[in-house]
């Protein structure tokens, strides 16, 4: 079992914020660092300092770490060409010698594209698919050959598909409760698959759906990963855990029963333990709040060593 810090940056947390967690979160011993890429805040509050880009932020971070895997959950197609993005991606697996993981959405927030100019077409799956082709099909042309690709919304011509990551491959995750087209695309162009914010029920559908997805094309399931996302307060007593409910705009009457991870040693390790059960390999932790480091001290130090590997 793996585990990861997972981050919401644009919810109003500085370059500096997010070294300062990316680095805790190595020295604890977690292992790896993931953000999300969106470029407006969700719901109320202070939305300063404002957006920061994920694959430059995640350039710098590649040179602010030595040893946590650093990527996205999950980069949309609508922000980046796949041309652009595979340069991108592959050039911070570099910097960060071959620690870099992408992940890779149709995108769902319309209204930061518009606040930013950004086009939002309605139908993103067939991008998501032709993206998918493309940024693996980059990485995989053998050096001094070229790569070519004529789809419905993308056309690229003897690309020397350069430069090449570290990684072969370089991890991709592809995510999301859909009951069809995501795992297809998953089993067919995926290391990882990654369902967040559900309940352990809808996780087990998941899972169940994205293993016969591989079974369908003659991929073995066994190797695609299953991960899992959810968001994670962590108090060891009542006050503590109101403190920083509050913290993020929440109350405990609200989220129990929510997905998610919510109190100390033992509910986490207990939750853990069951998706284990499912076939999850990877749990991501999603902090909701980077000021509270404090919160991932106790996180590294209190309940990941107790955590089963």
């Amino acid at each position: 079992m793996e585990y990861c810090i997972f981050t919401e940056p644009q919810q109003g947390f500085s370059y500096a914020q997010q070294v300062a967690s990316a680095q805790l979160t190595e020295r604890h011993g977690f292992d790896g660092w993931f953000r999300s890429d969106h470029y407006l805040a969700m719901g109320d509050g202070d939305p300063l300092p404002g957006p920061t880009d994920a694959w430059t932020t995640l350039a710098g971070l590649a040179r602010e770490t030595e040893r946590v895997r650093l990527g996205t959950l999950v980069s949309p197609v609508t922000f980046r060409h796949p041309g652009v993005l595979a340069i991108q991606v592959a050039q911070v697996d570099e910097m960060s010698n071959g620690r870099a993981e992408l992940g890779l959405g149709a995108g769902w927030f319309a209204q930061e594209h518009s606040a930013y100019g950004i086009p939002f077409p309605s139908r993103r799956f067939g991008l998501l698919e032709e993206q998918l082709a493309i940024v693996t099909g980059l990485w995989q042309t053998p050096v001094g050959s070229t790569f070519d690709f004529d789809g419905a919304h993308y056309r690229l011509e003897r690309s020397p598909a350069l430069p090449k990551p570290i990684q072969s491959p370089v991890p991709v995750i592809v995510g999301g409760a859909g009951p069809a087209r995501t795992p297809a695309l998953a089993a067919l162009f995926a290391t990882e698959f990654n369902i967040g914010f559900q309940h352990e029920d809808r996780i087990a559908e998941s899972f169940a759906r994205v293993r016969a997805a591989c079974e369908q094309i003659d991929r073995d399931p066994d190797s695609l990963r299953l991960s899992v996302a959810l968001p994670t307060v962590v108090a060891h007593d009542d006050v503590l855990l109101d403190r920083r409910l509050a913290a993020i705009g929440r109350e405990r009457s609200s989220v129990e029963g929510e997905a998610m991870f919510l109190g100390g040693r033992e509910q986490i390790a207990a939750k853990v333990e069951r998706l284990a059960s499912l076939g999850a390999s990877r749990i991501y932790f999603q902090q909701m709040d980077l000021t509270d480091l404090e919160q991932l001290d106790e996180l590294g130090t209190e309940i990941l060593p107790h955590l089963p590997r």
